[in-house]
């Protein structure tokens, strides 16, 4: 019982199954035993001591029947993520207010070394199988999890003979608007066949342009990339090959790409007045903003060798992130046009190599102690070019990068469990000697800076406690340490002092974040909650800080707190209720002194916000969702920002066919018009910028989809 009430207590807003009630009972038994692979050390959910949320499939087709919105589904599904920008870059939104390291498979999406904040859009979700989400800093996969951890696991094949899926889906506006529709098609195929099992998976949407609330298309970002008017495609295989019944070999690929159709251009409208910026149809200079990503990873496990389970895991990501161009004052150099009549444009591109060696071992000490030890190596290559121009941005930046690790489970007493680990980061950066562009240092046309290797190697510690007070109360508590790097490629493109060597530019130092949490997980009846208390800081943090509308990195401290809580109330057999909370403050050491002394923005921290929702199973066939976030209003220290905070509801409803099911759902419900999160709270820089960045947000719109599995 305590099992299936702690995987209750993990799940966040709107995370009950679409499935009638017998169904979820049954998934709740399935999920008890799962393990969460994004842990090295394999623990279950619900016995670990930090905050876990699994997100199951059921989930995120909830989701998905109301929104394509990569982050408005985990923004939904996880209380502490920062509200949806509603556009490709996922600048702003934050995990308990800092950066969360993406996988897929464990194979890391992210791009630190040069932070494109792209890393919303890097698989179609109607790929993935499950979310596993580790909330806090965690060093468990290396470099860029000072938030958390978000590893999207991709399907997996099912046993038996051929089997196929197929879906289609179509949204508007419910004021209808040609212009508006989109639609998606995803198709799969999966079995198995003697010792091999195979998937391959493919999806095709065409997105149309957003409407708010007032029927006014929404302002395109056509510097930052947007989601609108664009089209994406994904495609997914696996292939798997069985030894004997304990050793496997799999192979995983996925392609991705999302690109904007480039017909629309921005209207700028009015920041300090709270008019938003609108659209109409043009001509765009430059090549159209996009996602390119393509992940492999190839694994070996043995379940049983000589009493240990040994993982292997070698890897790679290619990344390429076009940005939209412009006449900006950055991308200027009188040497090529004259000053202000240079349009350009960048692109990011991040390659990166890796391998996670994993040995496990449980029953140690008379099945009172489990270790897990390995090594993970890493590379990752970046750089960011302005590709019409032919010029280099930021330097071809190499990080290289080993860690052994050791994680200790130790059964003190049958109700009280110890866990521990350590973990040595050796890393390296290689930057070579390189000028930067002109903008950077006009009057002498750029500076020379004299490359280097400076090395770092921070030991980072972990230990955890977790206590079964009795069959209905857990008790757990938490310190862990996160290790990160600056945004290596922004503080270097704005090197403008000559001179500056790259072996000793304290800019450069890691970022180890260490967080502390405590919670109680309680089941009782027909009732079950889950409430945490975390601290963040991080004594060289970093933040982002807007000049004259570019963002440049603060090296400074930085220290984070906040509350999350999920409660539910299985109100009879075929409704619940879920109930969500989180709070989240952040402050900064702005003057040097040591002292916090300026709350971040919202470009760092999300807002407070309140969730319910109401799942209902009416029958076997029809099922409903009612869920309800609400974004309560704050101010902020920096000039010119203040949320005035805004509460949306969504709706969707299921009906299973003779044949297939029907859905159909209704983003902002109640057509609620209200300028973003982001667009209130972390808007800043100069007027002209300001103006084309003041988005609304998206007015009610319909999703009508039909499934089918055969």
């Amino acid at each position: 019982m305590y099992r299936q009430s702690c995987l209750c207590l993990s799940i966040s807003l709107a995370s009950l199954s679409l499935c009638s009630l017998p169904a979820v009972a049954e998934e709740a038994t399935e999920l008890e035993a799962i393990t969460i692979s994004a842990t090295r050390a394999r623990s279950e959910a619900g016995k670990t001591p930090q905050k876990i949320t699994v997100i199951s499939r059921e989930q995120i087709e909830q989701q998905l029947a109301i929104t394509s919105d990569h982050g408005a589904v985990l923004s939904n599904l996880i209380p502490s993520y920062s509200p949806s920008r509603q556009k490709m870059s996922s600048a702003g939104e934050t995990f308990r207010g800092r950066s969360a390291l993406i996988l897929i498979d464990g194979v890391p999406q992210s791009t630190p070394l040069r932070d494109s904040q792209r890393d919303g859009y890097v698989i179609d979700l109607s790929m993935v199988e499950r979310i596993e989400v580790i909330h806090g800093a965690s060093a468990e996969h290396g470099l860029g999890a000072t938030g958390g951890i978000i590893n999207y696991v991709t399907r997996r094949p099912v046993s038996g003979t051929l089997r196929q899926h197929a879906g289609i889906s179509f949204t508007a506006p419910t004021d209808y608007q040609s212009e508006g529709l989109g639609h998606k098609l995803d198709y799969r195929v999966e079995g198995t066949q003697g010792n091999f099992d195979y998937l391959a998976s493919a999806s095709w949407q065409s997105q149309g342009m957003f409407y708010d609330a007032n029927g006014d298309l929404i302002g395109v970002d056509d510097t930052q990339g947007d989601v609108m008017d664009s089209t994406s495609h994904d495609l997914l295989l696996k292939l798997g090959y069985w030894l004997d019944d304990n050793q496997n070999i799999g192979l995983m690929v996925n392609r991705y790409q999302v690109e904007g159709e480039h017909e629309y251009v921005n209207v700028p409208g009015n920041a300090n007045a709270g008019i938003p910026a609108t659209s109409r149809k043009g001509d765009p200079l430059g090549k159209a903003p996009q996602n390119e990503v393509l992940a492999t990873s190839l694994s070996y496990k043995h379940a049983d060798l000589y009493g240990n389970e040994l993982g292997l895991q070698l890897y790679s990501q290619r990344f390429r992130g076009r940005f939209g161009g412009g006449y900006n004052g950055t991308f200027q150099d009188t040497s090529i046009a004259p000053a202000g009549k240079l349009f350009d444009q960048s692109q990011n591109e991040s390659d990166k190599y890796g391998g996670k060696l994993t040995l496990s071992r449980d029953g140690l000490l008379d099945n009172h102690l489990k270790l897990t030890g390995g090594l993970d190596v890493l590379q990752d290559t970046t750089s960011q070019q302005l590709i019409l121009t032919d010029r280099e941005w930021v330097p071809e930046t190499v990080f290289r990068n080993y860690a052994p690790f050791l994680q200790a489970e130790v059964r003190l007493l049958e109700q009280l469990t110890l866990f521990t680990g350590v973990r040595h980061e050796f890393a390296e950066l290689e930057v070579d000697s390189f000028r930067t562009i002109a903008s950077t240092n006009p009057a002498l046309g750029g500076v020379d800076v004299e490359g280097g290797q400076p090395n770092f190697e921070e030991t980072l510690y972990n230990a955890g406690l977790v206590w079964q007070m009795n069959d209905w109360a857990q008790l757990f508590g938490n310190y862990s340490e996160g290790f990160g790097m600056p945004d290596v490629g922004r503080v270097l493109r704005g090197i403008g002092t000559p001179g500056t060597r790259v072996d000793n530019f304290l800019d450069l130092q890691p970022i180890v974040t260490e967080n502390r949490e405590i919670g109680l997980r309680l089941k009782h009846g027909p009732f079950d909650a889950e409430i945490s208390y975390y601290e963040s800081d991080a004594d060289l943090g970093s933040r982002l800080d807007s000049v004259g509308g570019v963002y440049q990195i603060r090296r400074e401290r930085t220290e984070i707190d906040g509350i999350e809580f999920t409660g539910g109330w299985q109100i009879n057999d075929a409704h619940r209720m879920t109930l969500t909370y989180a709070q989240v403050n952040g402050q900064s050491d702005t003057d040097g002194d040591g002292d916090v002394d300026t709350d971040l923005d919202g470009a760092n921290i999300s807002p407070d916000r309140y969730g319910l929702s109401w799942q209902a199973n009416w029958n076997d066939r029809l099922h409903s969702l009612l869920q309800a976030n609400h974004y309560a209003s704050r101010g902020f220290d920096q000039a010119g920002l203040n949320f005035d905070g805004y509460t949306l509801v969504d709706a969707s409803v299921g009906y299973r066919l003779p044949v297939g099911e029907v859905s159909l759902g209704i983003e902002n419900l109640l057509d609620r018009d209200y300028l973003t999160y982001y667009s209130q709270a972390a808007n800043t820089g100069s007027d002209v910028t300001r103006n084309g960045r003041v988005f609304n947000g998206r007015g009610r719109t319909l999703t009508l989809g039909y499934q089918v599995s055969f």
